[in-house]
C-alpha cells in the first residue's frame, strides 16, 4: 500500500493483530492518557477556554484521528502551538467563532487530504516552521507569568496580545503573590527533575499532586482552576456553530491558519513517529482523519486538534503499535473526564504555568534556531526573525503570511541571481572560456548566446542582454541549461524574437528542454518560429545558421 493511499492505517495494522499487542495497546493508551491528563487541562487553560474542553478535544478529535488516520502509533488532541491563536479567536469572536474556525479548518484539511496535497506541506520553509514555534513558545511563556506570578490585574485590563500582557505584567509587578511563586517554582523544579528520577511516572502528574498538597495541606493562598472556572464533568453536547456569509468571511484567515498549522504540526509528527518504528505514514489519509477530528471537536465543544510529538513518543516508548492505542487513550479520558474531573479545580493555576513553560521550553527547538542564525543564508535568516517577531508581536495568522511572501520573494531574488545570458566569444588561447568558439566553426555573421538557470518573471528582463548589429545575420540561443520558462518569461522571448527578426536577423534555437519546449508549443511559438529553427543541440544549430546564411 503506497504511503499516499486513502485507506486509515487502523484497517492495514488490524491484519494479524495478536492478543499480546492487543495488551501492550492498552497498557500504552492508559499511560498516554495519564500524560495527557494534565497537559489537556493546561493546554485548554492557556487557549483561554475551560479545562474539560481540553479533556473534550482530546477524546474526539484524539478517537478519531487514531481511527482513521494515516500513522500507526499518532496521538492527537490539543498541542501548544494552537494555544496563543485559540486563545486570540476567542477573545475576539467567543467559542461560537472559534467553533466555526476549527470546522472550516477541518473541511479545508478532508479537502486536502481528498485532493492528495499532503506531500506538498514540504514546501512550508524550514526557517518559517522554526520561527513561529519559537515564536509560539515565547508568547506561551509571557501569557502565563501572571498565574506563575500571582498577578492581579485591575478589572478591565486588555490583555488580548501578547504586547498587551507584557505591558500588564510591568504595570501589575507590584502584585506579585510569594506563595504563587514558591508554588510555581517547586512544580517547575518537579517537572525539571522528575525524568531523572522515573521514567515512567509523568512529571506533570507528580507536579499536579505536590501541588495540591502545597495549597490544601500547607495553605497555601494562590488561585486554583475551581476559582477561576466553573468546572463541567458532563460528556460533551453537540453544538452547530453559525455558519453566515458574515460569519464565515470574518473567521476565515483564522481557519486558513489553523489548516496550515494542523496539518504542518500532524505531518512532522508522523515523520518523527515513522523513525521510531521504521514504517511509513499516509500523508492524505492523516489529513482526512485530522479534518474530520477537528470537525468533531469544534461540534462536541472541543478545540482545534493535531498530532502531538510527545504524546506519540511516549506511545511508542511504551509499547503502543497501533491505532489501537490512540483509541484506548481516548477511552480512558472519558472515564477520567466523568469520574475525576471535579477533581481539577483543586489544581493550582501556578502550576499550570509550570507545566506549560516546560512545554513551551520543549517546542521552541532553540537550538535549531541559533544555529540557522549562525549558519544559514542570509535571507533565510531574514525569513526566521521575521516571523519569529511577528508571531510574538503580531499574531500567527500575519507571521505565516509575510514569512511565506518573504521566503517567495527572496527564493525567486536568489533564483534570479542564478540566471544569466551570456554572448560566446571568439578567443585564440586556452586560458579562456571552456565554452569559446575556439572548439566551434562558427559562420561569420552568426551570434550565439546561452542562457543558464529558470527563465522565470524574475529574470524575464534578462533577455534584453540578446542584441544584434548591422553583420548580424542570425541569432542561435542556446538553451541547455534552462530547465524551466514561464509565462512571463515566454512572452519576454517572444517580444525577443520579434526585435531580432524585424532587425532582420534569423532565430535559431538550441536544445530546449522539455518544459520549455512544452510552454512554447502552447503558445504557438514554434509554429511562429518554424519547426526546423528548433535543433537539438549547438552542432545542428550551427549547421543550420551555415545553410540560412
Amino acid at each position: 500500500m503506497k504511503n499516499d493511499a486513502l485507506k486509515p492505517m487502523l484497517f492495514t495494522t488490524l491484519k494479524g493483530y495478536s492478543k499480546e499487542q492487543f495488551i501492550k495497546d492498552v497498557v500504552a493508551g492508559i499511560i498516554v492518557a495519564i500524560i495527557a491528563l494534565p497537559l489537556s487541562i493546561a493546554l485548554a487553560l492557556a487557549s483561554g477556554v475551560g479545562p474539560e474542553q481540553g479533556i473534550y478535544t482530546a477524546v474526539i478529535a484524539g478517537f478519531l484521528i487514531s481511527f482513521l488516520g494515516g500513522s500507526r502509533v499518532q496521538i492527537a488532541g490539543p498541542t501548544a502551538a494552537f494555544a496563543t491563536i485559540v486563545a486570540g479567536i476567542v477573545q475576539k469572536n467567543g467559542m461560537s467563532g472559534l467553533a466555526l474556525a476549527t470546522v472550516l479548518a477541518g473541511i479545508m484539511l478532508v479537502i486536502m487530504g481528498l485532493l492528495k496535497l499532503g506531500s506538498l506541506i514540504k514546501f512550508i520553509p524550514y526557517t518559517i516552521t522554526t520561527g513561529f514555534t519559537a515564536g509560539i513558545a515565547v508568547t506561551i511563556v509571557i501569557g502565563q507569568i501572571k498565574d506563575f506570578l500571582g498577578l492581579t490585574y485591575p478589572q478591565g485590563t486588555v490583555t488580548i496580545e501578547t504586547v498587551d500582557k507584557v505591558g500588564a505584567i510591568i504595570a501589575n509587578i507590584g502584585t506579585i503573590n510569594i506563595d504563587a511563586v514558591i508554588v510555581g517554582v517547586v512544580c517547575l523544579g518537579i517537572l525539571i527533575a522528575w525524568p531523572y528520577i522515573n521514567k515512567v511516572i509523568p512529571g506533570s502528574l507528580i507536579a499536579v499532586i505536590v501541588g495540591v498538597v502545597m495549597v490544601k495541606v500547607l495553605g497555601m493562598k494562590v488561585n486554583t482552576i475551581g476559582d477561576l472556572y466553573t468546572i463541567s464533568s458532563g460528556l460533551p453536547s453537540f453544538t452547530m456553530p453559525d455558519f453566515s456569509f458574515a460569519a464565515i468571511k470574518n473567521i476565515l484567515p483564522d481557519a486558513f491558519t489553523i489548516a496550515i498549522l494542523a496539518a504542518i504540526e500532524s505531518l512532522l509528527s508522523c515523520v518523527v513517529a515513522d523513525g521510531m518504528i521504521g514504517s511509513k505514514h499516509r500523508s492524505n489519509m492523516e489529513l482526512v482523519a485530522q479534518g474530520v477530528g477537528n470537525i468533531g471537536s469544534a461540534l462536541f465543544g472541543g478545540i482545534p486538534a493535531t498530532g502531538a510529538i510527545a504524546r506519540t513518543a511516549a506511545n511508542v516508548k511504551n509499547g503502543g503499535k497501533t491505532p489501537i492505542a490512540g483509541m484506548v487513550h481516548a477511552v480512558v479520558l472519558v472515564l477520567v473526564l466523568v469520574v475525576l474531573m471535579p477533581y481539577a479545580a483543586l489544581i493550582p493555576m501556578p502550576t499550570i504555568a509550570a507545566i506549560l513553560f516546560m512545554v513551551a521550553y520543549n517546542m521552541c527547538q532553540y537550538r535549531a534556531f541559533f544555529h540557522l542564525v549562525k549558519t544559514a543564508p542570509k535571507s533565510d535568516v531574514i525569513v526566521l526573525v521575521l516571523t519569529f517577531v511577528l508571531t510574538v508581536v503580531f499574531d500567527l495568522v500575519v507571521a505565516i503570511e509575510i514569512g511565506m511572501l518573504m521566503a517567495g520573494l527572496l527564493f525567486v531574488k536568489r533564483m534570479s541571481e542564478e540566471a544569466e545570458v551570456r554572448s560566446w566569444k571568439y578567443v585564440d588561447d586556452e586560458e579562456h572560456d571552456p565554452d569559446a568558439l575556439r572548439f566551434r566553426t562558427v559562420p561569420k555573421g552568426v551570434s550565439v548566446y546561452e542562457i543558464s538557470g529558470p527563465m522565470f518573471f524574475g529574470v524575464s528582463d534578462m533577455l534584453a542582454d540578446i542584441t544584434v548589429n548591422d553583420s548580424t545575420r542570425c541569432v542561435i540561443i542556446r538553451m541547455r541549461g534552462v530547465p524551466a520558462l514561464d509565462a512571463t518569461a515566454m512572452r519576454s522571448l517572444e517580444q525577443t524574437y520579434d526585435k531580432l527578426i524585424g532587425s532582420g536577423a534569423q532565430v535559431i534555437f538550441s536544445h530546449v528542454n522539455e518544459q520549455p519546449r512544452h510552454t512554447m508549443e502552447k503558445a504557438g511559438f514554434i509554429e511562429k518560429v518554424g519547426k526546423d529553427n528548433f535543433c537539438k543541440n549547438i552542432d545542428a544549430s550551427l549547421e543550420r545558421a551555415s545553410s540560412i546564411i
